[in-house]
């Protein structure tokens, strides 16, 4: 069963239809689907738990609400379009407590939840 599983998710990783691999991780782990984090993220603050590609566990708040995030620079080669161009299996988010871009990858995360209210470990002038 658990082999059919993996094998499902590497196909549709090769076939491109990448929403049935963020269904099928989001089903296993008890986790929002990729699409139900990106929505959470531009209307909440929102931690994440996920291990980091050397195996070290990271939780972090995050968020991609726009009054949170810096504005549009045009001499910035790295937009927030452009990392979302990456790839599907990266999630880009503005991390609150280093005031930055960050990315995980989806398949990665143990843990998402909604930290209630304005995080308050910022200086946000915006909100």
């Amino acid at each position: 069963m658990e082999e059919e599983k993996v094998q499902m998710m590497t196909n549709t990783e090769k076939d491109g239809t990448g929403s049935l691999v963020s269904d099928t991780v989001a089903n296993l782990k008890g986790i929002p689907t990729r699409e139900e984090l990106m929505e959470m993220l531009r209307k909440e603050v929102v931690e994440v738990t996920f291990l980091k590609l050397d195996g070290d566990e990271r939780t972090m708040p995050c968020t991609l609400i726009p009054s949170y995030l810096p504005p549009a620079k045009k001499d910035d080669p790295l937009t927030q379009k452009k990392v979302r161009e990456i790839s599907d299996k990266v999630v880009a988010v503005w991390a609150l407590e280093s005031k930055g871009f960050r990315s995980f990858r989806y398949d990665r995360i143990k843990e998402v939840k909604v930290i209630d209210g304005l995080w308050r470990g910022t200086n946000n002038e915006n909100v």
